[in-house]
């Protein structure tokens, strides 16, 4: 009984860090920038394919011992393509979207269409596998009859690392403080000097990569398609709309309420109830604290 407690918060957990990796990106362009952002997925389906192209790169032109080390490559070439990507739809359409979150809504639900026709017609209609390096296969052997995949924990430890990565850029840095600045109040930032377009358009790439670093985690865990990100698009939204829009600690709290409860009400009763369950949960959470449980000033506010 005790393992199998252990092993469903160990499941809840993984399928946290698993929200919280899609749903950081979605934090910054959704949280702080007020662009309901529904091409969020593709960034996602992007990382998952980059991830995929490194991995024949590794397999057609590199010997057979270097194959273990493609993953540590496709991390960052994720992030860099993803992000790429973002910085140019920014600059040749969310930036003529400023402070109309419908029409955003609108537009990048075509965008993500768009993306998703684009890998079918260059990969296929099929889901591709990507095969996992050795040092990340196997499993974590706690006692002799519990073991944890450690291809998940990295995934933890992935997040954890994430996290810690941009609340140093956002709180501890010049560059972070700017970016909240505009984000706060864009007429007053740019009258102290701040360049505020070029800030949008940073932090939208920036948002975009570490949605790229999702698909790239994602990849462990199973097969890639074109329509990848839409398992994740809804979960992203409440994830962050549940912890409070543009902040890290509310994205982080969103993530273990989702995962957490996702799989503990699956394991009471079964998928489908489950995923009302949870449904239900936020519905109820969201009558007490509409805002989420951390809420920040941002952009996203200050026109309510």
């Amino acid at each position: 009984m005790g393992e199998t407690v252990f092993l469903q918060i160990f499941n809840g957990i993984s399928l946290s860090s698993i929200l919280l990796l899609a749903a950081l990106g979605l934090m910054i362009t959704f949280g702080l920038m007020k662009i309901i952002n529904m091409a969020h997925g593709e960034f996602l389906m992007i990382g998952a394919y980059t991830t995929y192209c490194i991995q024949n790169l590794f397999l057609s032109a590199l010997p057979a011992g270097a194959f273990d080390f493609y993953y540590i490559i496709a991390l960052p070439a994720s992030f860099i393509v993803s992000g790429l990507v973002g910085l140019v739809l920014e600059k040749l359409i969310i930036s003529r979207l400023y402070g109309r979150p419908m029409d955003s809504l609108l537009v990048t639900w075509g965008v993500s269409l768009i993306l998703q026709q684009l890998a079918r017609n260059i990969f296929g209609t099929a889901n591709v596998n990507v095969t996992s390096p050795a040092w990340l296969s196997g499993t974590l052997n706690v006692t002799s009859t519990l073991h944890l995949p450690v291809k998940r924990i990295f995934i933890m430890l992935l997040a954890v690392c994430i996290c810690a990565a941009m609340y140093v850029l956002l709180h501890r840095t010049r560059v972070g403080r700017s970016v909240r600045a505009v984000m706060q109040n864009r007429e007053m930032a740019a009258c102290l000097g701040v360049p505020a377009k070029k800030v949008d358009t940073w932090t939208f790439a920036v948002g975009s990569g570490i949605a790229g670093i999702a698909g790239c985690a994602l990849t462990l865990l199973g097969s890639i398609g074109p329509t990848l990100g839409t398992n994740y698009i809804v979960d992203s939204f409440m994830t962050v709309v549940v912890g409070g829009v543009g902040s890290i600690f509310g994205t982080v709290f969103g993530a273990a309420f989702m995962g957490v409860g996702d799989t503990v009400c699956e394991f009471l009763t079964n998928a489908s109830l489950g995923k009302v369950l949870i449904l239900a949960a936020v519905i109820a959470f969201l009558q007490f604290k509409p805002r989420g449980m951390f809420s920040t000033d941002s952009r996203s506010l200050e026109d309510d």
